[in-house]
């Protein structure tokens, strides 16, 4: 314990790749930061980095200490949090990750409006279209669309997520309205990016029928990020597939139109994930508690903004015909 401050900062300086920026983060000077880390390395005898003026990289024992060491102050975090539940203390600071569309137009107001509620506690809200290692990134709360594959999270159920194809009306006065399927061959599409590739494969149902429609990524707009796909339909650039929890309000404003009604795209309901084998910290049962109610609320808003289509269960999906 007497050495409790010098291993937060290697873990932080193993997280940020950077020694320096370690050190500010826990307010500590280069120099201070520098010696703390070789008094560390002192005591157990090993070397934790191999450290050069541009690069900072964790030699085969500092790989093992930190899996040790991550686990220890997770496990000392969690006996403060523990501790504070039984005095039923909301304050502190969460880590939240979210895609970068909802983040910044639906979450970050429902964020304020917690902080109104329980004054005491601070966000960390980091935006991303990808599902970034909650462990790794020391993240307490991530929400998603889907399901992870990853079965050290719970994931919570928070609210239907349908996806809509969108375009601008000035778009779609300019190059038509799109009325099924293999109508957008003749059409620019906005395709969004993700770990596993290009989501460039577009399957719509209509009562017992699928089609597909596979966007030719040589004449497509690429991005990986929700916010720029988004931002291009409604400049007019082509057609994209959108959370309706995205679009809301451009389809209120009519900035964005909903196309091919009557197809419906495949669901991706939205949850919370958080870490199955960490104690979950008042602050952060107190935030999901306030979101899963502010997600019912607002669904049914959204259900009136979406014509009602057939509804597929993924095992449907899989038994319709081409």
């Amino acid at each position: 314990m007497d050495n409790l401050g010098d291993i937060r900062l290697f873990v932080e300086a193993a997280r940020l790749g950077s020694l320096s920026a370690a050190g500010r983060k826990l307010g500590l000077t280069p120099a201070a930061a520098s010696a703390r880390l070789a008094r560390l390395e002192s005591g157990l005898h090993a070397r934790l980095f191999e450290r050069t003026t541009r690069q900072l990289r964790l030699t085969d024992e500092g790989r093992l200490y930190l899996n040790c060491s991550e686990q220890a102050l997770r496990s000392l975090d969690d006996a403060k949090s523990a501790l504070q539940e039984g005095q039923n203390a909301v304050r502190g600071k969460v880590r939240i990750s979210a895609t970068s569309d909802f983040g910044r137009n639906l979450l970050m107001q429902w964020l304020d409006e917690f902080r109104q509620q329980y004054p005491e506690v601070r966000f960390a809200l980091m935006l991303s279209d990808s599902l970034t290692n909650l462990v790794q990134e020391d993240i307490d709360l991530a929400i998603r669309f889907g399901t992870p594959q990853d079965s050290s999270l719970v994931a919570r159920p928070l609210a239907p997520n349908r996806r809509v194809l969108c375009a601008s009306p000035a778009y779609l006065a300019r190059r038509g309205e799109p009325r099924e399927p293999r109508d957008l061959a003749d059409h620019d599409c906005i395709v969004i990016g993700s770990v596993a590739g290009p989501v460039n494969e577009w399957r719509f149902a209509h009562g017992d029928v699928i089609r597909q429609h596979t966007v030719a990524l040589e004449t497509a707009l690429e991005t990986n990020d929700g916010a720029v796909a988004r931002q291009w339909a409604l400049c007019g650039y082509g057609l994209a597939v959108k959370s309706i929890w995205d679009v809301a309000d451009d389809l209120r404003a009519g900035r964005l139109k909903i196309v091919m009604a009557d197809w419906r795209y495949p669901d991706a309901p939205l949850h919370a994930l958080y870490h199955r084998n960490r104690f979950v910290a008042p602050r952060v049962r107190a935030v999901l508690d306030f979101l899963t109610l502010r997600f019912a609320q607002t669904a049914d808003e959204l259900d009136a903004l979406v014509p009602c289509a057939p509804v597929s269960t993924p095992e449907e999906w899989q038994h319709k015909r081409l």
